[in-house]
């Protein structure tokens, strides 16, 4: 394990010899504050751009907690770079500055091996309470990343956490619609850590990007990667998200098709749709998508006994996207109605109209087209959906008891 100690004085010498004693290469040791002032201006000096380089090849950052030391932007830097931070401190302030960036810190005196070990779950997925909102739609573009911004968007406000999060194991497109790098943690990693035991609301806030208001965790950066997000690694770590935010808003991919199971041999093998089927099935609503043309509802209405097969008991809200005359005639919304009532029983449907303008702004600014165009109609329509189907609902024992039945319910 490679790693940097940025500790001033003999505490920081002591530090490393006791690290390379438990045989971490120790690759420099350098000022306190060095590690921070290289992440605000790479360039500012050659030592700097040296030590931002020797970072980007770490492992750990061993830093001490003080404020000038353990900076925003330091923490922002390493997770660009997949470095875990270990801040060192004794200080209640400096516990508490860590604690806000998402961060555990140790004594300084703390055994070596400790600070090298990966972080430990300390609480129990039983005790969460956050809700997990799946958007599914069919195939082509129906706007599932789009509405799934949005909706984070709408959901998110100063006493009310949210994360977005791109479970998509086909085309993962999160980051780009956002402008979020995704070289970094993302849902991978935190699947990884959920698989080990090791995902604690510490590390969720530390894998994250931020968006505004909203935690973000990104997608796969190549889609090649897709068997990194297994069921049970996805279910896991959309269970930690629980007890970390208040809501998780989980973009998927469009295949439900459980072929694959059928026509492998291996009977714990990677399966390319089981991180959208992990997600619909840990979800407490399904938002699924449709675009409103004449392909987009064929699709939606041949794919959805498949969903309704993946969701069981979990309450599925269909929304229309994308509404507009110009694709259907006249009356476009009461043909797309009696369309899903005929074919799929669905009377109760939200309509989201079509904004080129608003949407284009957004796609061209990467930022929510509520933050780019807030009185573009898509975001009204939005929060209209949110505040009939997805309003905040009471946190607390009763919210756990009714997901644990609709679980229940699927596996009846």
């Amino acid at each position: 394990m490679r790693v940097v100690v940025a500790v001033d004085g003999r505490i920081g010498e002591d530090l490393a010899r006791r690290l390379r004693e438990e045989d971490a290469d120790v690759r420099a040791v350098v000022a306190a504050s060095a590690p921070a002032g290289a992440a605000l201006d790479a360039l500012s000096t050659p030592e700097a751009a040296e030590l931002l380089a020797e970072l980007s090849r770490a492992d750990v950052l061993v830093v001490e907690g003080r404020p000038a030391a353990l900076t925003a932007e330091l923490v922002a830097a390493c997770d660009r770079m997949s470095v875990r931070i270990v801040p060192v401190s004794s200080r209640s302030a400096d516990l508490r500055l860590a604690a806000s960036l998402g961060l555990t810190a140790h004594d300084p005196g703390a055994p070596a091996e400790e600070m090298l070990a990966p972080p430990v779950s300390i609480a129990p997925v039983a005790a969460a309470r956050g809700r997990v909102i799946t958007v599914w739609g069919a195939s082509g573009a129906p706007g599932r990343t789009t509405l799934a911004i949005e909706v984070a968007s709408a959901l998110s406000t100063p006493t009310h956490r949210v994360a977005l999060v791109d479970a998509d194991s086909h085309a993962p497109s999160l980051a780009l619609a956002t402008g979020l790098a995704d070289e970094g943690p993302g849902f991978a990693a935190a699947c990884r850590q959920a698989d080990r035991g090791a995902l604690t609301v510490a590390e969720l806030s530390r894998i994250s990007s931020t968006l505004g208001e909203l935690e973000v965790l990104t997608g796969l950066n190549r889609p090649g990667r897709w068997p990194e997000l297994s069921h049970r690694r996805v279910a896991a770590a959309l269970d930690a998200c629980r007890s970390w935010v208040d809501d998780t808003v989980v973009d998927t991919a469009a295949p439900l098709e459980r072929d694959e199971e059928i026509v492998s041999d291996l009977v714990d093998g990677p399966r390319r749709n089981a991180a959208t089927l992990a997600a619909i099935e840990s979800a407490d609503v399904v938002l699924a998508v449709v675009a409103a043309d004449p392909v987009g509802v064929s699709r939606f209405v041949r794919a959805w006994p498949d969903l309704r097969a993946a969701a069981g008991a979990t309450p599925v809200r269909v929304v229309v996207n994308k509404i507009r005359a110009g694709a259907l005639g006249v009356d476009a919304r009461g043909q797309v109605r009696r369309t899903l009532e005929r074919y799929t029983g669905v009377t109760d449907v939200a309509f989201v109209p079509w904004d080129a303008r608003g949407t284009d702004a957004a796609m061209l600014a990467a930022r929510p087209i509520a933050h780019v165009a807030p009185r573009s109609a898509v975001p009204t329509a939005v929060r209209r959906l949110v505040a009939e189907s997805l309003a905040p609902r009471e946190a607390g024992e009763g919210a756990a008891t009714r997901h644990s039945l609709r679980r229940l319910a699927r596996s009846a």
